[in-house]
């Protein structure tokens, strides 16, 4: 997020939020419309975290817009979706336990999927056969070969697909990185992600029954059966191997693929990883500091450094963010925002986001996700092509499973540069997954 003294002095200069690089979409085709006076109607499916931020992006469009189903296994959560947020109405909705059912609702045109990561591609891989559009949450698969089949699936069906990487839809980012490429700095060559945060222990989880609100089995759904600990639901799960993906792919991912997107690089050809937990002696599985670095054909390079548990100091006072250098100078960009330096560290150019998202709390809700939502409507009705479509998702979040398999198995991993698969049989073994008898999507 921008500096209060920042925004001052941008604001003296000019503006260059939103308003002035509104995303335009022609209507390609208007054969994918859903009808001229008729609206599209959403199922919102995981309505804890980020959940809430889907619904919210929805009720920007409501004219064109109705959510009419929502789905979670903690039963509590409807009750709470109501409460919070003014664009449901219970009246006009159909709640569901079980995705499943869902699906079976032909009167719904498109999900959005908020789910724990182990969720993410089974049920993108569900949706679309059923004959909807989806809007899925990042990382857009729990590993490589779930990244592999979601992309199979979309080009089978030919359903709009969006994954959740919004800083694509950022207008800010647009712009600036469009003037990277066209020579603002140079030639870029080198990129640096982070994100700190102070996350707390999650203690050593006590085997109990689940409670009586949560589907336990439903949760759990394609991930093989693990009994339920007090210390998984509802965030938790994040830094287990069966359900999550670590932090790396949890947050790095955002500025991994702005890192990659800026670069113009696609799958690196070696990974090295270096890290561990630190922190805390307790039940986390990943790492909460983590220093991954990607080397690319072109001779450029990107590095992630990631702190979960220690914020200090932080770079450029900012929790999460990038920085793209090149031979004439720097930019830094976020969610909110960009400087750009010469390389005598002064500054030449500024832009600021005009609507505020969330940097480091656990939802991330903010402008960029109606932007971001708008995109994915308008590839409904218009044919208009995706900000963060598959294929480009699949090599973002590839970095991030490289990243993990790289620490996991010694620390540096060549990669084959075409398929983006490690030559490492250890690294390899992790290329997939084992799933849940009678739960292995069906591509």
């Amino acid at each position: 997020m921008m500096s209060k003294n920042t925004r001052r002095n941008f604001i003296k200069k000019s503006a260059l939020g939103a308003a002035g690089l509104a995303i335009s979409t022609s209507a390609k085709s208007y054969s994918n419309i859903i009808g001229s006076n008729n609206r599209i109607n959403l199922g919102v499916t995981g309505i804890n975290g980020r959940g809430g931020a889907h619904i919210s992006a929805a009720g920007q469009y409501a004219k064109d817009t109705k959510i009419i189903a929502l789905c979670d296994v903690d039963n509590r959560t409807f009750a709470k979706a109501y409460k919070n947020f003014k664009n449901l109405d219970s009246k006009e909705i159909t709640t569901y336990g079980d995705f499943r059912k869902l699906l079976a609702n032909k009167n719904i045109d498109a999900v959005t999927i908020a789910t724990p990561d182990h969720w993410h591609a089974p049920m993108a891989i569900m949706a679309m056969n059923a004959g909807k559009h989806v809007y899925l949450e990042k990382p857009f698969c729990h590993n490589p070969q779930e990244g592999e089949w979601v992309i199979a699936v979309q080009k089978k069906t030919g359903k709009v697909l969006q994954i959740g990487n919004q800083q694509r839809s950022a207008p800010t980012s647009i712009q600036i990185i469009k003037e990277i490429k066209e020579g603002l700095i140079g030639t870029a060559y080198a990129a640096k992600a982070w994100y700190t945060n102070n996350r707390g222990s999650i203690g050593i989880g006590k085997e109990t029954a689940a409670p009586e609100w949560l589907d336990w089995d439903l949760w759990q759904g394609p991930a093989p059966r693990m009994p339920y600990k007090d210390n998984y639901v509802h965030y938790n799960w994040h830094w287990f191997w069966n359900w999550g993906t670590g932090e790396i792919n949890n947050n790095g991912l955002h500025e991994l693929d702005v890192a990659r997107w800026a670069l113009g690089v696609d799958i690196p050809n070696k990974v090295i990883s270096s890290g561990g937990r630190y922190q805390f002696n307790d039940d986390w599985q990943f790492y909460d500091t983590q220093l991954a670095s990607y080397e690319f054909d072109q001779g450029k390079t990107i590095n992630w450094e990631g702190r979960s548990c220690n914020k200090n100091p932080e770079f450029f006072e900012r929790g999460r963010g990038t920085t793209v250098h090149g031979t004439e100078g720097t930019v830094l960009l976020d969610r909110n925002g960009f400087i750009v330096y010469d390389n005598d560290k002064n500054i030449i150019k500024e832009g600021v986001e005009s609507e505020v998202s969330a940097t480091t709390d656990t939802v991330g809700m903010g402008g960029l996700d109606g932007y971001h939502f708008k995109n994915f409507l308008d590839g409904i009705r218009f044919s208009a092509a995706m900000h963060s479509p598959p294929a480009e998702a699949h090599k973002s979040t590839l970095m991030c499973h490289l990243g993990n398999m790289a620490q996991k198995c010694g620390g540096l991993l060549d990669i084959d540069t075409v398929t983006g698969k490690p030559f490492n049989k250890e690294a390899m073994k992790m290329w997939g997954r084992e799933y849940e008898s009678g739960w292995t999507p069906q591509v």
